[in-house]
């Protein structure tokens, strides 16, 4: 073979390997953009410590990755075999390999959620905490001296965490999303407090957050709350006693069977609002952030009572004189008596 012949054949070589090795790496590089078989959305959990050949095995025996080897390769090639993060992933359709690596790497974790409700007592809320499948309990059912964890030893934890929608990845403990919920009220507060109306008959933000948990509790519809707020905030201007039946529930705890009795409202204990002077010493549930801003912006009213209209509409009558509020009680009574008269017909 002359010299010629023989560089001719040596560069056919060379090109017939340069576009075989284009060849591979194209294919490579449409098997790692191709969509992923998934058909609907699907979770699925890397545990802490999975290596990845581990992580790649397992997508493959859930139909996710059908070249474990190749993708497990391209990871290390990009020298993030190492760097996938822990956690739960939605995986959903249109995901391709390469994207799904640079979620994993991205730890792009589905997010639970748990919702704090309004109203709630402390109570409450470690119940539903308990119940989750998602959050870690570490907390015994009845924690002493709970507000300790968030550097506020001798406080009483109702009132002290913010009802909201919080999200969170799985796993996470109950008192990391306390420490949250916490943040938030106190965050809240603090902003109500310092835009509060002029003049309130208030002296720290605690007494607003004690102040808001009984409208709360007072308040069905959004558009009473400031005026509810400005009712018991007249009551406390004139030293009048707010005679609120959800602070005398609250004392009585366990006693209270459903309905209050004129043997309830006169035992006089530190939560009776109609033996008892002025705010009850704690809150007595978990306000929200619109209750508690109505509180620090009630409405001006000179009404001093107020009572459910018995519409079944969730509706007061505010009244300013007492015997205006005497007679609001009566036709409420007598609405009352109509609609429990009415019920056994209509079940019949």
């Amino acid at each position: 073979m002359t010299r010629r012949r023989w560089l001719v054949a040596l560069l056919a070589a060379v090109l017939g390997a340069v576009a075989a090795g284009s060849i591979a790496v194209h294919r490579v590089r449409a098997e790692l953009d191709r969509p992923l078989p998934i058909a609907v959305p699907i979770v699925y959990r890397i545990a802490p410590g999975s290596s990845l050949a581990r992580i790649a095995a397992g997508l493959h025996r859930r139909g996710v990755l059908p070249a474990p080897r190749l993708w497990a390769l391209y990871a290390r090639w990009r020298g993030e075999a190492g760097a996938v993060r822990a956690g739960e992933y939605e995986l959903r359709p249109g995901l391709s390999a390469r994207g799904l690596l640079e979620k994993l790497v991205k730890g792009e974790i589905l997010l639970r959620s748990f919702t704090i409700v309004d109203g709630w007592r402390v109570a409450d809320l470690l119940a539903a905490m308990r119940a989750s499948p998602y959050l870690t309990t570490t907390l015994p059912r009845d924690p002493q001296h709970l507000m300790a964890r968030f550097g506020e030893r001798g406080r009483s934890p109702e009132g002290e965490f913010l009802p909201e929608t919080y999200e969170f990845p799985r796993g996470t403990s109950d008192v990391a999303l306390l420490a949250i919920a916490h943040r938030a009220l106190v965050k809240t507060l603090a902003a109500a407090w310092r835009s509060r109306a002029p003049g309130l008959p208030l002296a720290d933000p605690q007494q607003l957050l004690v102040l808001a948990s009984i409208v709360e509790k007072e308040s069905a519809r959004p558009d009473e709350r400031a005026l509810i707020a400005g009712v018991y905030l007249h009551r406390l201007e004139i030293g009048m006693r707010l005679q609120a039946d959800p602070t005398v529930i609250f004392g009585l705890g366990d006693r209270y069977r459903g309905r209050l009795h004129e043997v309830d409202l006169r035992a006089d204990g530190p939560y009776n609002t109609y033996t008892r002077a002025g705010l009850p010493p704690t809150p007595i549930a978990l306000p929200g952030a619109a209750v508690i801003d109505a509180c620090a912006h009630p409405a001006k009213t000179d009404a001093l009572y107020f009572v459910a209209s018995g519409k079944g509409d969730g509706r007061h009558v505010f009244s300013a004189t007492l015997a205006e509020q005497n007679a609001a009680v009566k036709r409420y009574l007598r609405r009352l008596k109509r609609r429990e008269a009415a019920t056994p017909k209509e079940r019949r």
